[in-house]
C-alpha cells in the first residue's frame, strides 16, 4: 500500500542541521501557509464595513481576524520548526472559521436556494407537502427567478430532501433563509474541519485556502446553496478514496464513508455524476489487488450500504408524495431552464443571435459524460487521479453551465490530488483492448479518445451552428417618459417548419431578466407566418438604459427549444 505521507514529500533541499534539533518545516510548506494566510483577506474588508455599521461586535471581531492575519504571515516565515509552522496553520485555519461565522452574522438571509430550502423545512415541520408546490411569494424584490423555455419560473424545490430536513431544528433562526444557511455555513465549516484534519500535516493550509479563503465557498454557503451540504458530506469519501474496500473489507471506516455518500446524493443532485467516478475507479483499484469477483462484491456492497442510507433519508417523502417526489429530484435536469453559464452556450446567447437546435446542447453534455466515463474506465492508471475533476467538465457543454458547477466541489480536486496520487492507481485493472497495447498503442489511444469525445463535440457544434427560427423586427415603442417604455409592437417572422410559441424578453448583460407579457398576438406563430405581438414589460414601465448598453429582444420556444434574438437599443430609442 502507498503511504500519502512518503508518496507526498515534495523534493527539495534539506532544512535539517544535522541529527540534532527537531526538524525545519520545508519552504513549499512555509509559502502554502502564507498563502493560506492570504487568502483570508479576499472579500473580508467588505464584510467588515457592512459590520461596522450594523454590528460593531461583529466588526471588532473582524478586525482582530486582521491582527491574526498580520501575525500568522510573520510567524509563517519565521518559526524554526515544524511542529510550531503546524501549529500557525491550525491557527489560520481558526482565523478563516472565525471569519467566516462572522460573514454569516452579518449577511445570512440568502438567495433564492435558501429561500426555499427554509420554506421546504417549515413544510415538512408541519407535515405538507414539499415537492410540486409552487411558492410564488418568495421571489421578487430582489430575490432571482429561474425563467424556463416555457415562459414561466420554476418556483417550486427540486433538490433532495436532507438540507431542508437539517433546517427544521433551526427555524427559530427567522422567516427569511437564515436557517437554510446556517445549515450550509455550518456544514461548509465541518467539512474545512474534516478535510483540515484528514490531510497530511504539511498539506492542511491548502484546506484552509481552497475552502474557507478566496471569499468564494463561504460566499455560497451564505446564499445557502444545497450543494455546500452535498461537498462536506464528499470529503471523508474523496480523502484516500483509492483505499476503500482494501483487502477485500469496508470495515466501519468504508461503511461510514459509503453513508456519507448515500447522504450527500440526498443533499443535491451534484454527487450523482461523481459517483460513478469513484465507484469505477474503487473496482479497478480493487479488482487489480484482489481479482474481480471480490472487487464486484466491495463495489456492490459500498453501493448497497450508499443506497440504503440516500433510501433512508428520502423514505418520508417517497411515501407521502412518490410522484411530486420523483419529479422534484429530478428537476435540475427536466425543468427546461433558459440558457445560462460561462460554457458553449455563451455562442448561442451572446455571440450569434440565437439557434434552433438547444436541444443539442443537453445531448452534447450527457455524451461527454458518458465520453470521460469510459476513458476513465480504459485508461484508469492514467486518469484516475482526475476522478473528482473529469464529471464536471461535461457541464461545459450543458444549457446550465454556470461556474458553481464548477468551483462548489474544487475541495474535492484537492483531496484526491493530495491524498489519491498516481501511485495509487499503478496496479488498477484496465480493460485488455488489443489496439491499445500493441506497437502502435499511441496513436491507437488517441485515435479512441478523439472517437469518444467526437459524439459530444459534434452535438455541440450542431447546436452552437442553429439559426434562430424567428426574425424580429421593433416596429412601434410607447413611452410614458423619453427614459422608459410601457408597450413594444414587434414583427414575428416563424422561418421554421413547424409551428412556434415564444415568450419574448429584454435583456441587459448577461443573464435573463422577467418575461414580458404577451398583450395581442398569437399564442403560436405557424410555420413560414407573419404576425404582429405587443407586449408589456413585467412591472408595467421598462427604463432605457444609457446610450451605448446593450439591449437584446430575445424569444424563447419549448417545443423545440430554440433562441431568436436581436438587438434592439437603437430601434426602441428611434421609435421614441
Amino acid at each position: 500500500m502507498y503511504s500519502a505521507e512518503t508518496t507526498l514529500r515534495v523534493p527539495g533541499p534539506s532544512t535539517q542541521s544535522g541529527a540534532a534539533g527537531p526538524p525545519s518545516p520545508a519552504q513549499w510548506h512555509r509559502v502554502l501557509t502564507l498563502l493560506a494566510d492570504i487568502s483570508l483577506l479576499i472579500g473580508t474588508r467588505a464584510v467588515w464595513a457592512t459590520a461596522a455599521s450594523h454590528r460593531p461586535a461583529v466588526a471588532a471581531v473582524i478586525s482582530a481576524c486582521y491582527a491574526s492575519i498580520l501575525a500568522c504571515g510573520v510567524l509563517a516565515l519565521v518559526v524554526r520548526r515544524e511542529r510550531s509552522l503546524a501549529r500557525v496553520d491550525l491557527c489560520v485555519l481558526v482565523t478563516g472559521v472565525t471569519l467566516t461565522l462572522s460573514a454569516w452574522i452579518v449577511l445570512h438571509h440568502g438567495s433564492d436556494e435558501a429561500l426555499l430550502t427554509t420554506q421546504a423545512a417549515r413544510q415538512v415541520a408541519a407535515g405538507h407537502p414539499v415537492y410540486g408546490q409552487p411558492w410564488p411569494w418568495l421571489f421578487g424584490h430582489g430575490v432571482a427567478l429561474t425563467p424556463t423555455v416555457t415562459g414561466g419560473y420554476d418556483l417550486t424545490y427540486g433538490y433532495p430532501p436532507l438540507a431542508p430536513l437539517l433546517a427544521v431544528p433551526l427555524l427559530w433562526l427567522g422567516h427569511g433563509g437564515a436557517p437554510a444557511t446556517a445549515v450550509s455555513t455550518g456544514a461548509l465549516v465541518a467539512g474545512t474541519v474534516v478535510l483540515w484534519r484528514m490531510l497530511p500535516a504539511p498539506w492542511r493550509p491548502a484546506a484552509t485556502m481552497v475552502c474557507l479563503g478566496f471569499a468564494m465557498l463561504p460566499s455560497y454557503a451564505r446564499l445557502g446553496y444545497p450543494a455546500i451540504v452535498a461537498l462536506a458530506l464528499l470529503v471523508p469519501v474523496v480523502v484516500r478514496w483509492p483505499r476503500i474496500g482494501a483487502g477485500g473489507r469496508l470495515g466501519a471506516a468504508g461503511l461510514a464513508r459509503a453513508a456519507c455518500l448515500g447522504a450527500a446524493c440526498a443533499a443535491q443532485q451534484l454527487p450523482w455524476f461523481v459517483a460513478p467516478f469513484l465507484l469505477a475507479g474503487i473496482y479497478a483499484v480493487r479488482r487489480g489487488e484482489l481479482g474481480g469477483r471480490a472487487a464486484a462484491l466491495v463495489v456492490l456492497r459500498l453501493a448497497g450500504a450508499a443506497a440504503t442510507v440516500w433510501l433512508l433519508i428520502n423514505t418520508y417523502f417517497l411515501v407521502s408524495e412518490p410522484g411530486p417526489w420523483l419529479t422534484g429530484i429530478a428537476l435540475p435536469l427536466t425543468q427546461g431552464a433558459v440558457l445560462h453559464g460561462q460554457g458553449v452556450v455563451d455562442i448561442s446567447l451572446y455571440l450569434t443571435d440565437g439557434s434552433d437546435r438547444l436541444d443539442w446542447y443537453s445531448s452534447a453534455s450527457l455524451l461527454l459524460l458518458a465520453g470521460l466515463l469510459v476513458l476513465f474506465v480504459l485508461f484508469v492508471r492514467r486518469l484516475g487521479p482526475a476522478a473528482t475533476v473529469l464529471p464536471w467538465c461535461a457541464f461545459y457543454l450543458a444549457t446550465r453551465s454556470q461556474d458553481g458547477y464548477y468551483l462548489l466541489m474544487t475541495p474535492l480536486w484537492l483531496a484526491a490530488a493530495v491524498t489519491a496520487p498516481a501511485s495509487a492507481f499503478a496496479g488498477a485493472w484496465q480493460p485488455r483492448v488489443r489496439l491499445l497495447s500493441g506497437p502502435r498503442r499511441r496513436p491507437a489511444r488517441i485515435a479512441l479518445t478523439v472517437l469518444l469525445l467526437m459524439p459530444a463535440l459534434g452535438g455541440a457544434a450542431v447546436a452552437a451552428t442553429g439559426t434562430p427560427p424567428l426574425r424580429m423586427r421593433v416596429v412601434a415603442a410607447r413611452h410614458p417618459t423619453p427614459a422608459t417604455v410601457s408597450r413594444l409592437t414587434l414583427q414575428v417572422t416563424n422561418t421554421d417548419d413547424t409551428a412556434l410559441a415564444p415568450h419574448f424578453t429584454l435583456t441587459m448583460g448577461q443573464g435573463m431578466d422577467p418575461y414580458w407579457r404577451i398583450v395581442r398576438g398569437p399564442r403560436a406563430l405557424p410555420a413560414h407566418a407573419t404576425a404582429r405581438y405587443e407586449l408589456r414589460p413585467p412591472n408595467g414601465r421598462f427604463l432605457v438604459p444609457r446610450p451605448g448598453a446593450r439591449i437584446r429582444l430575445r424569444a424563447f420556444t419549448a417545443s423545440p427549444q430554440t433562441l431568436s434574438s436581436t438587438d434592439v437599443q437603437q430601434a426602441v430609442r428611434r421609435t421614441g
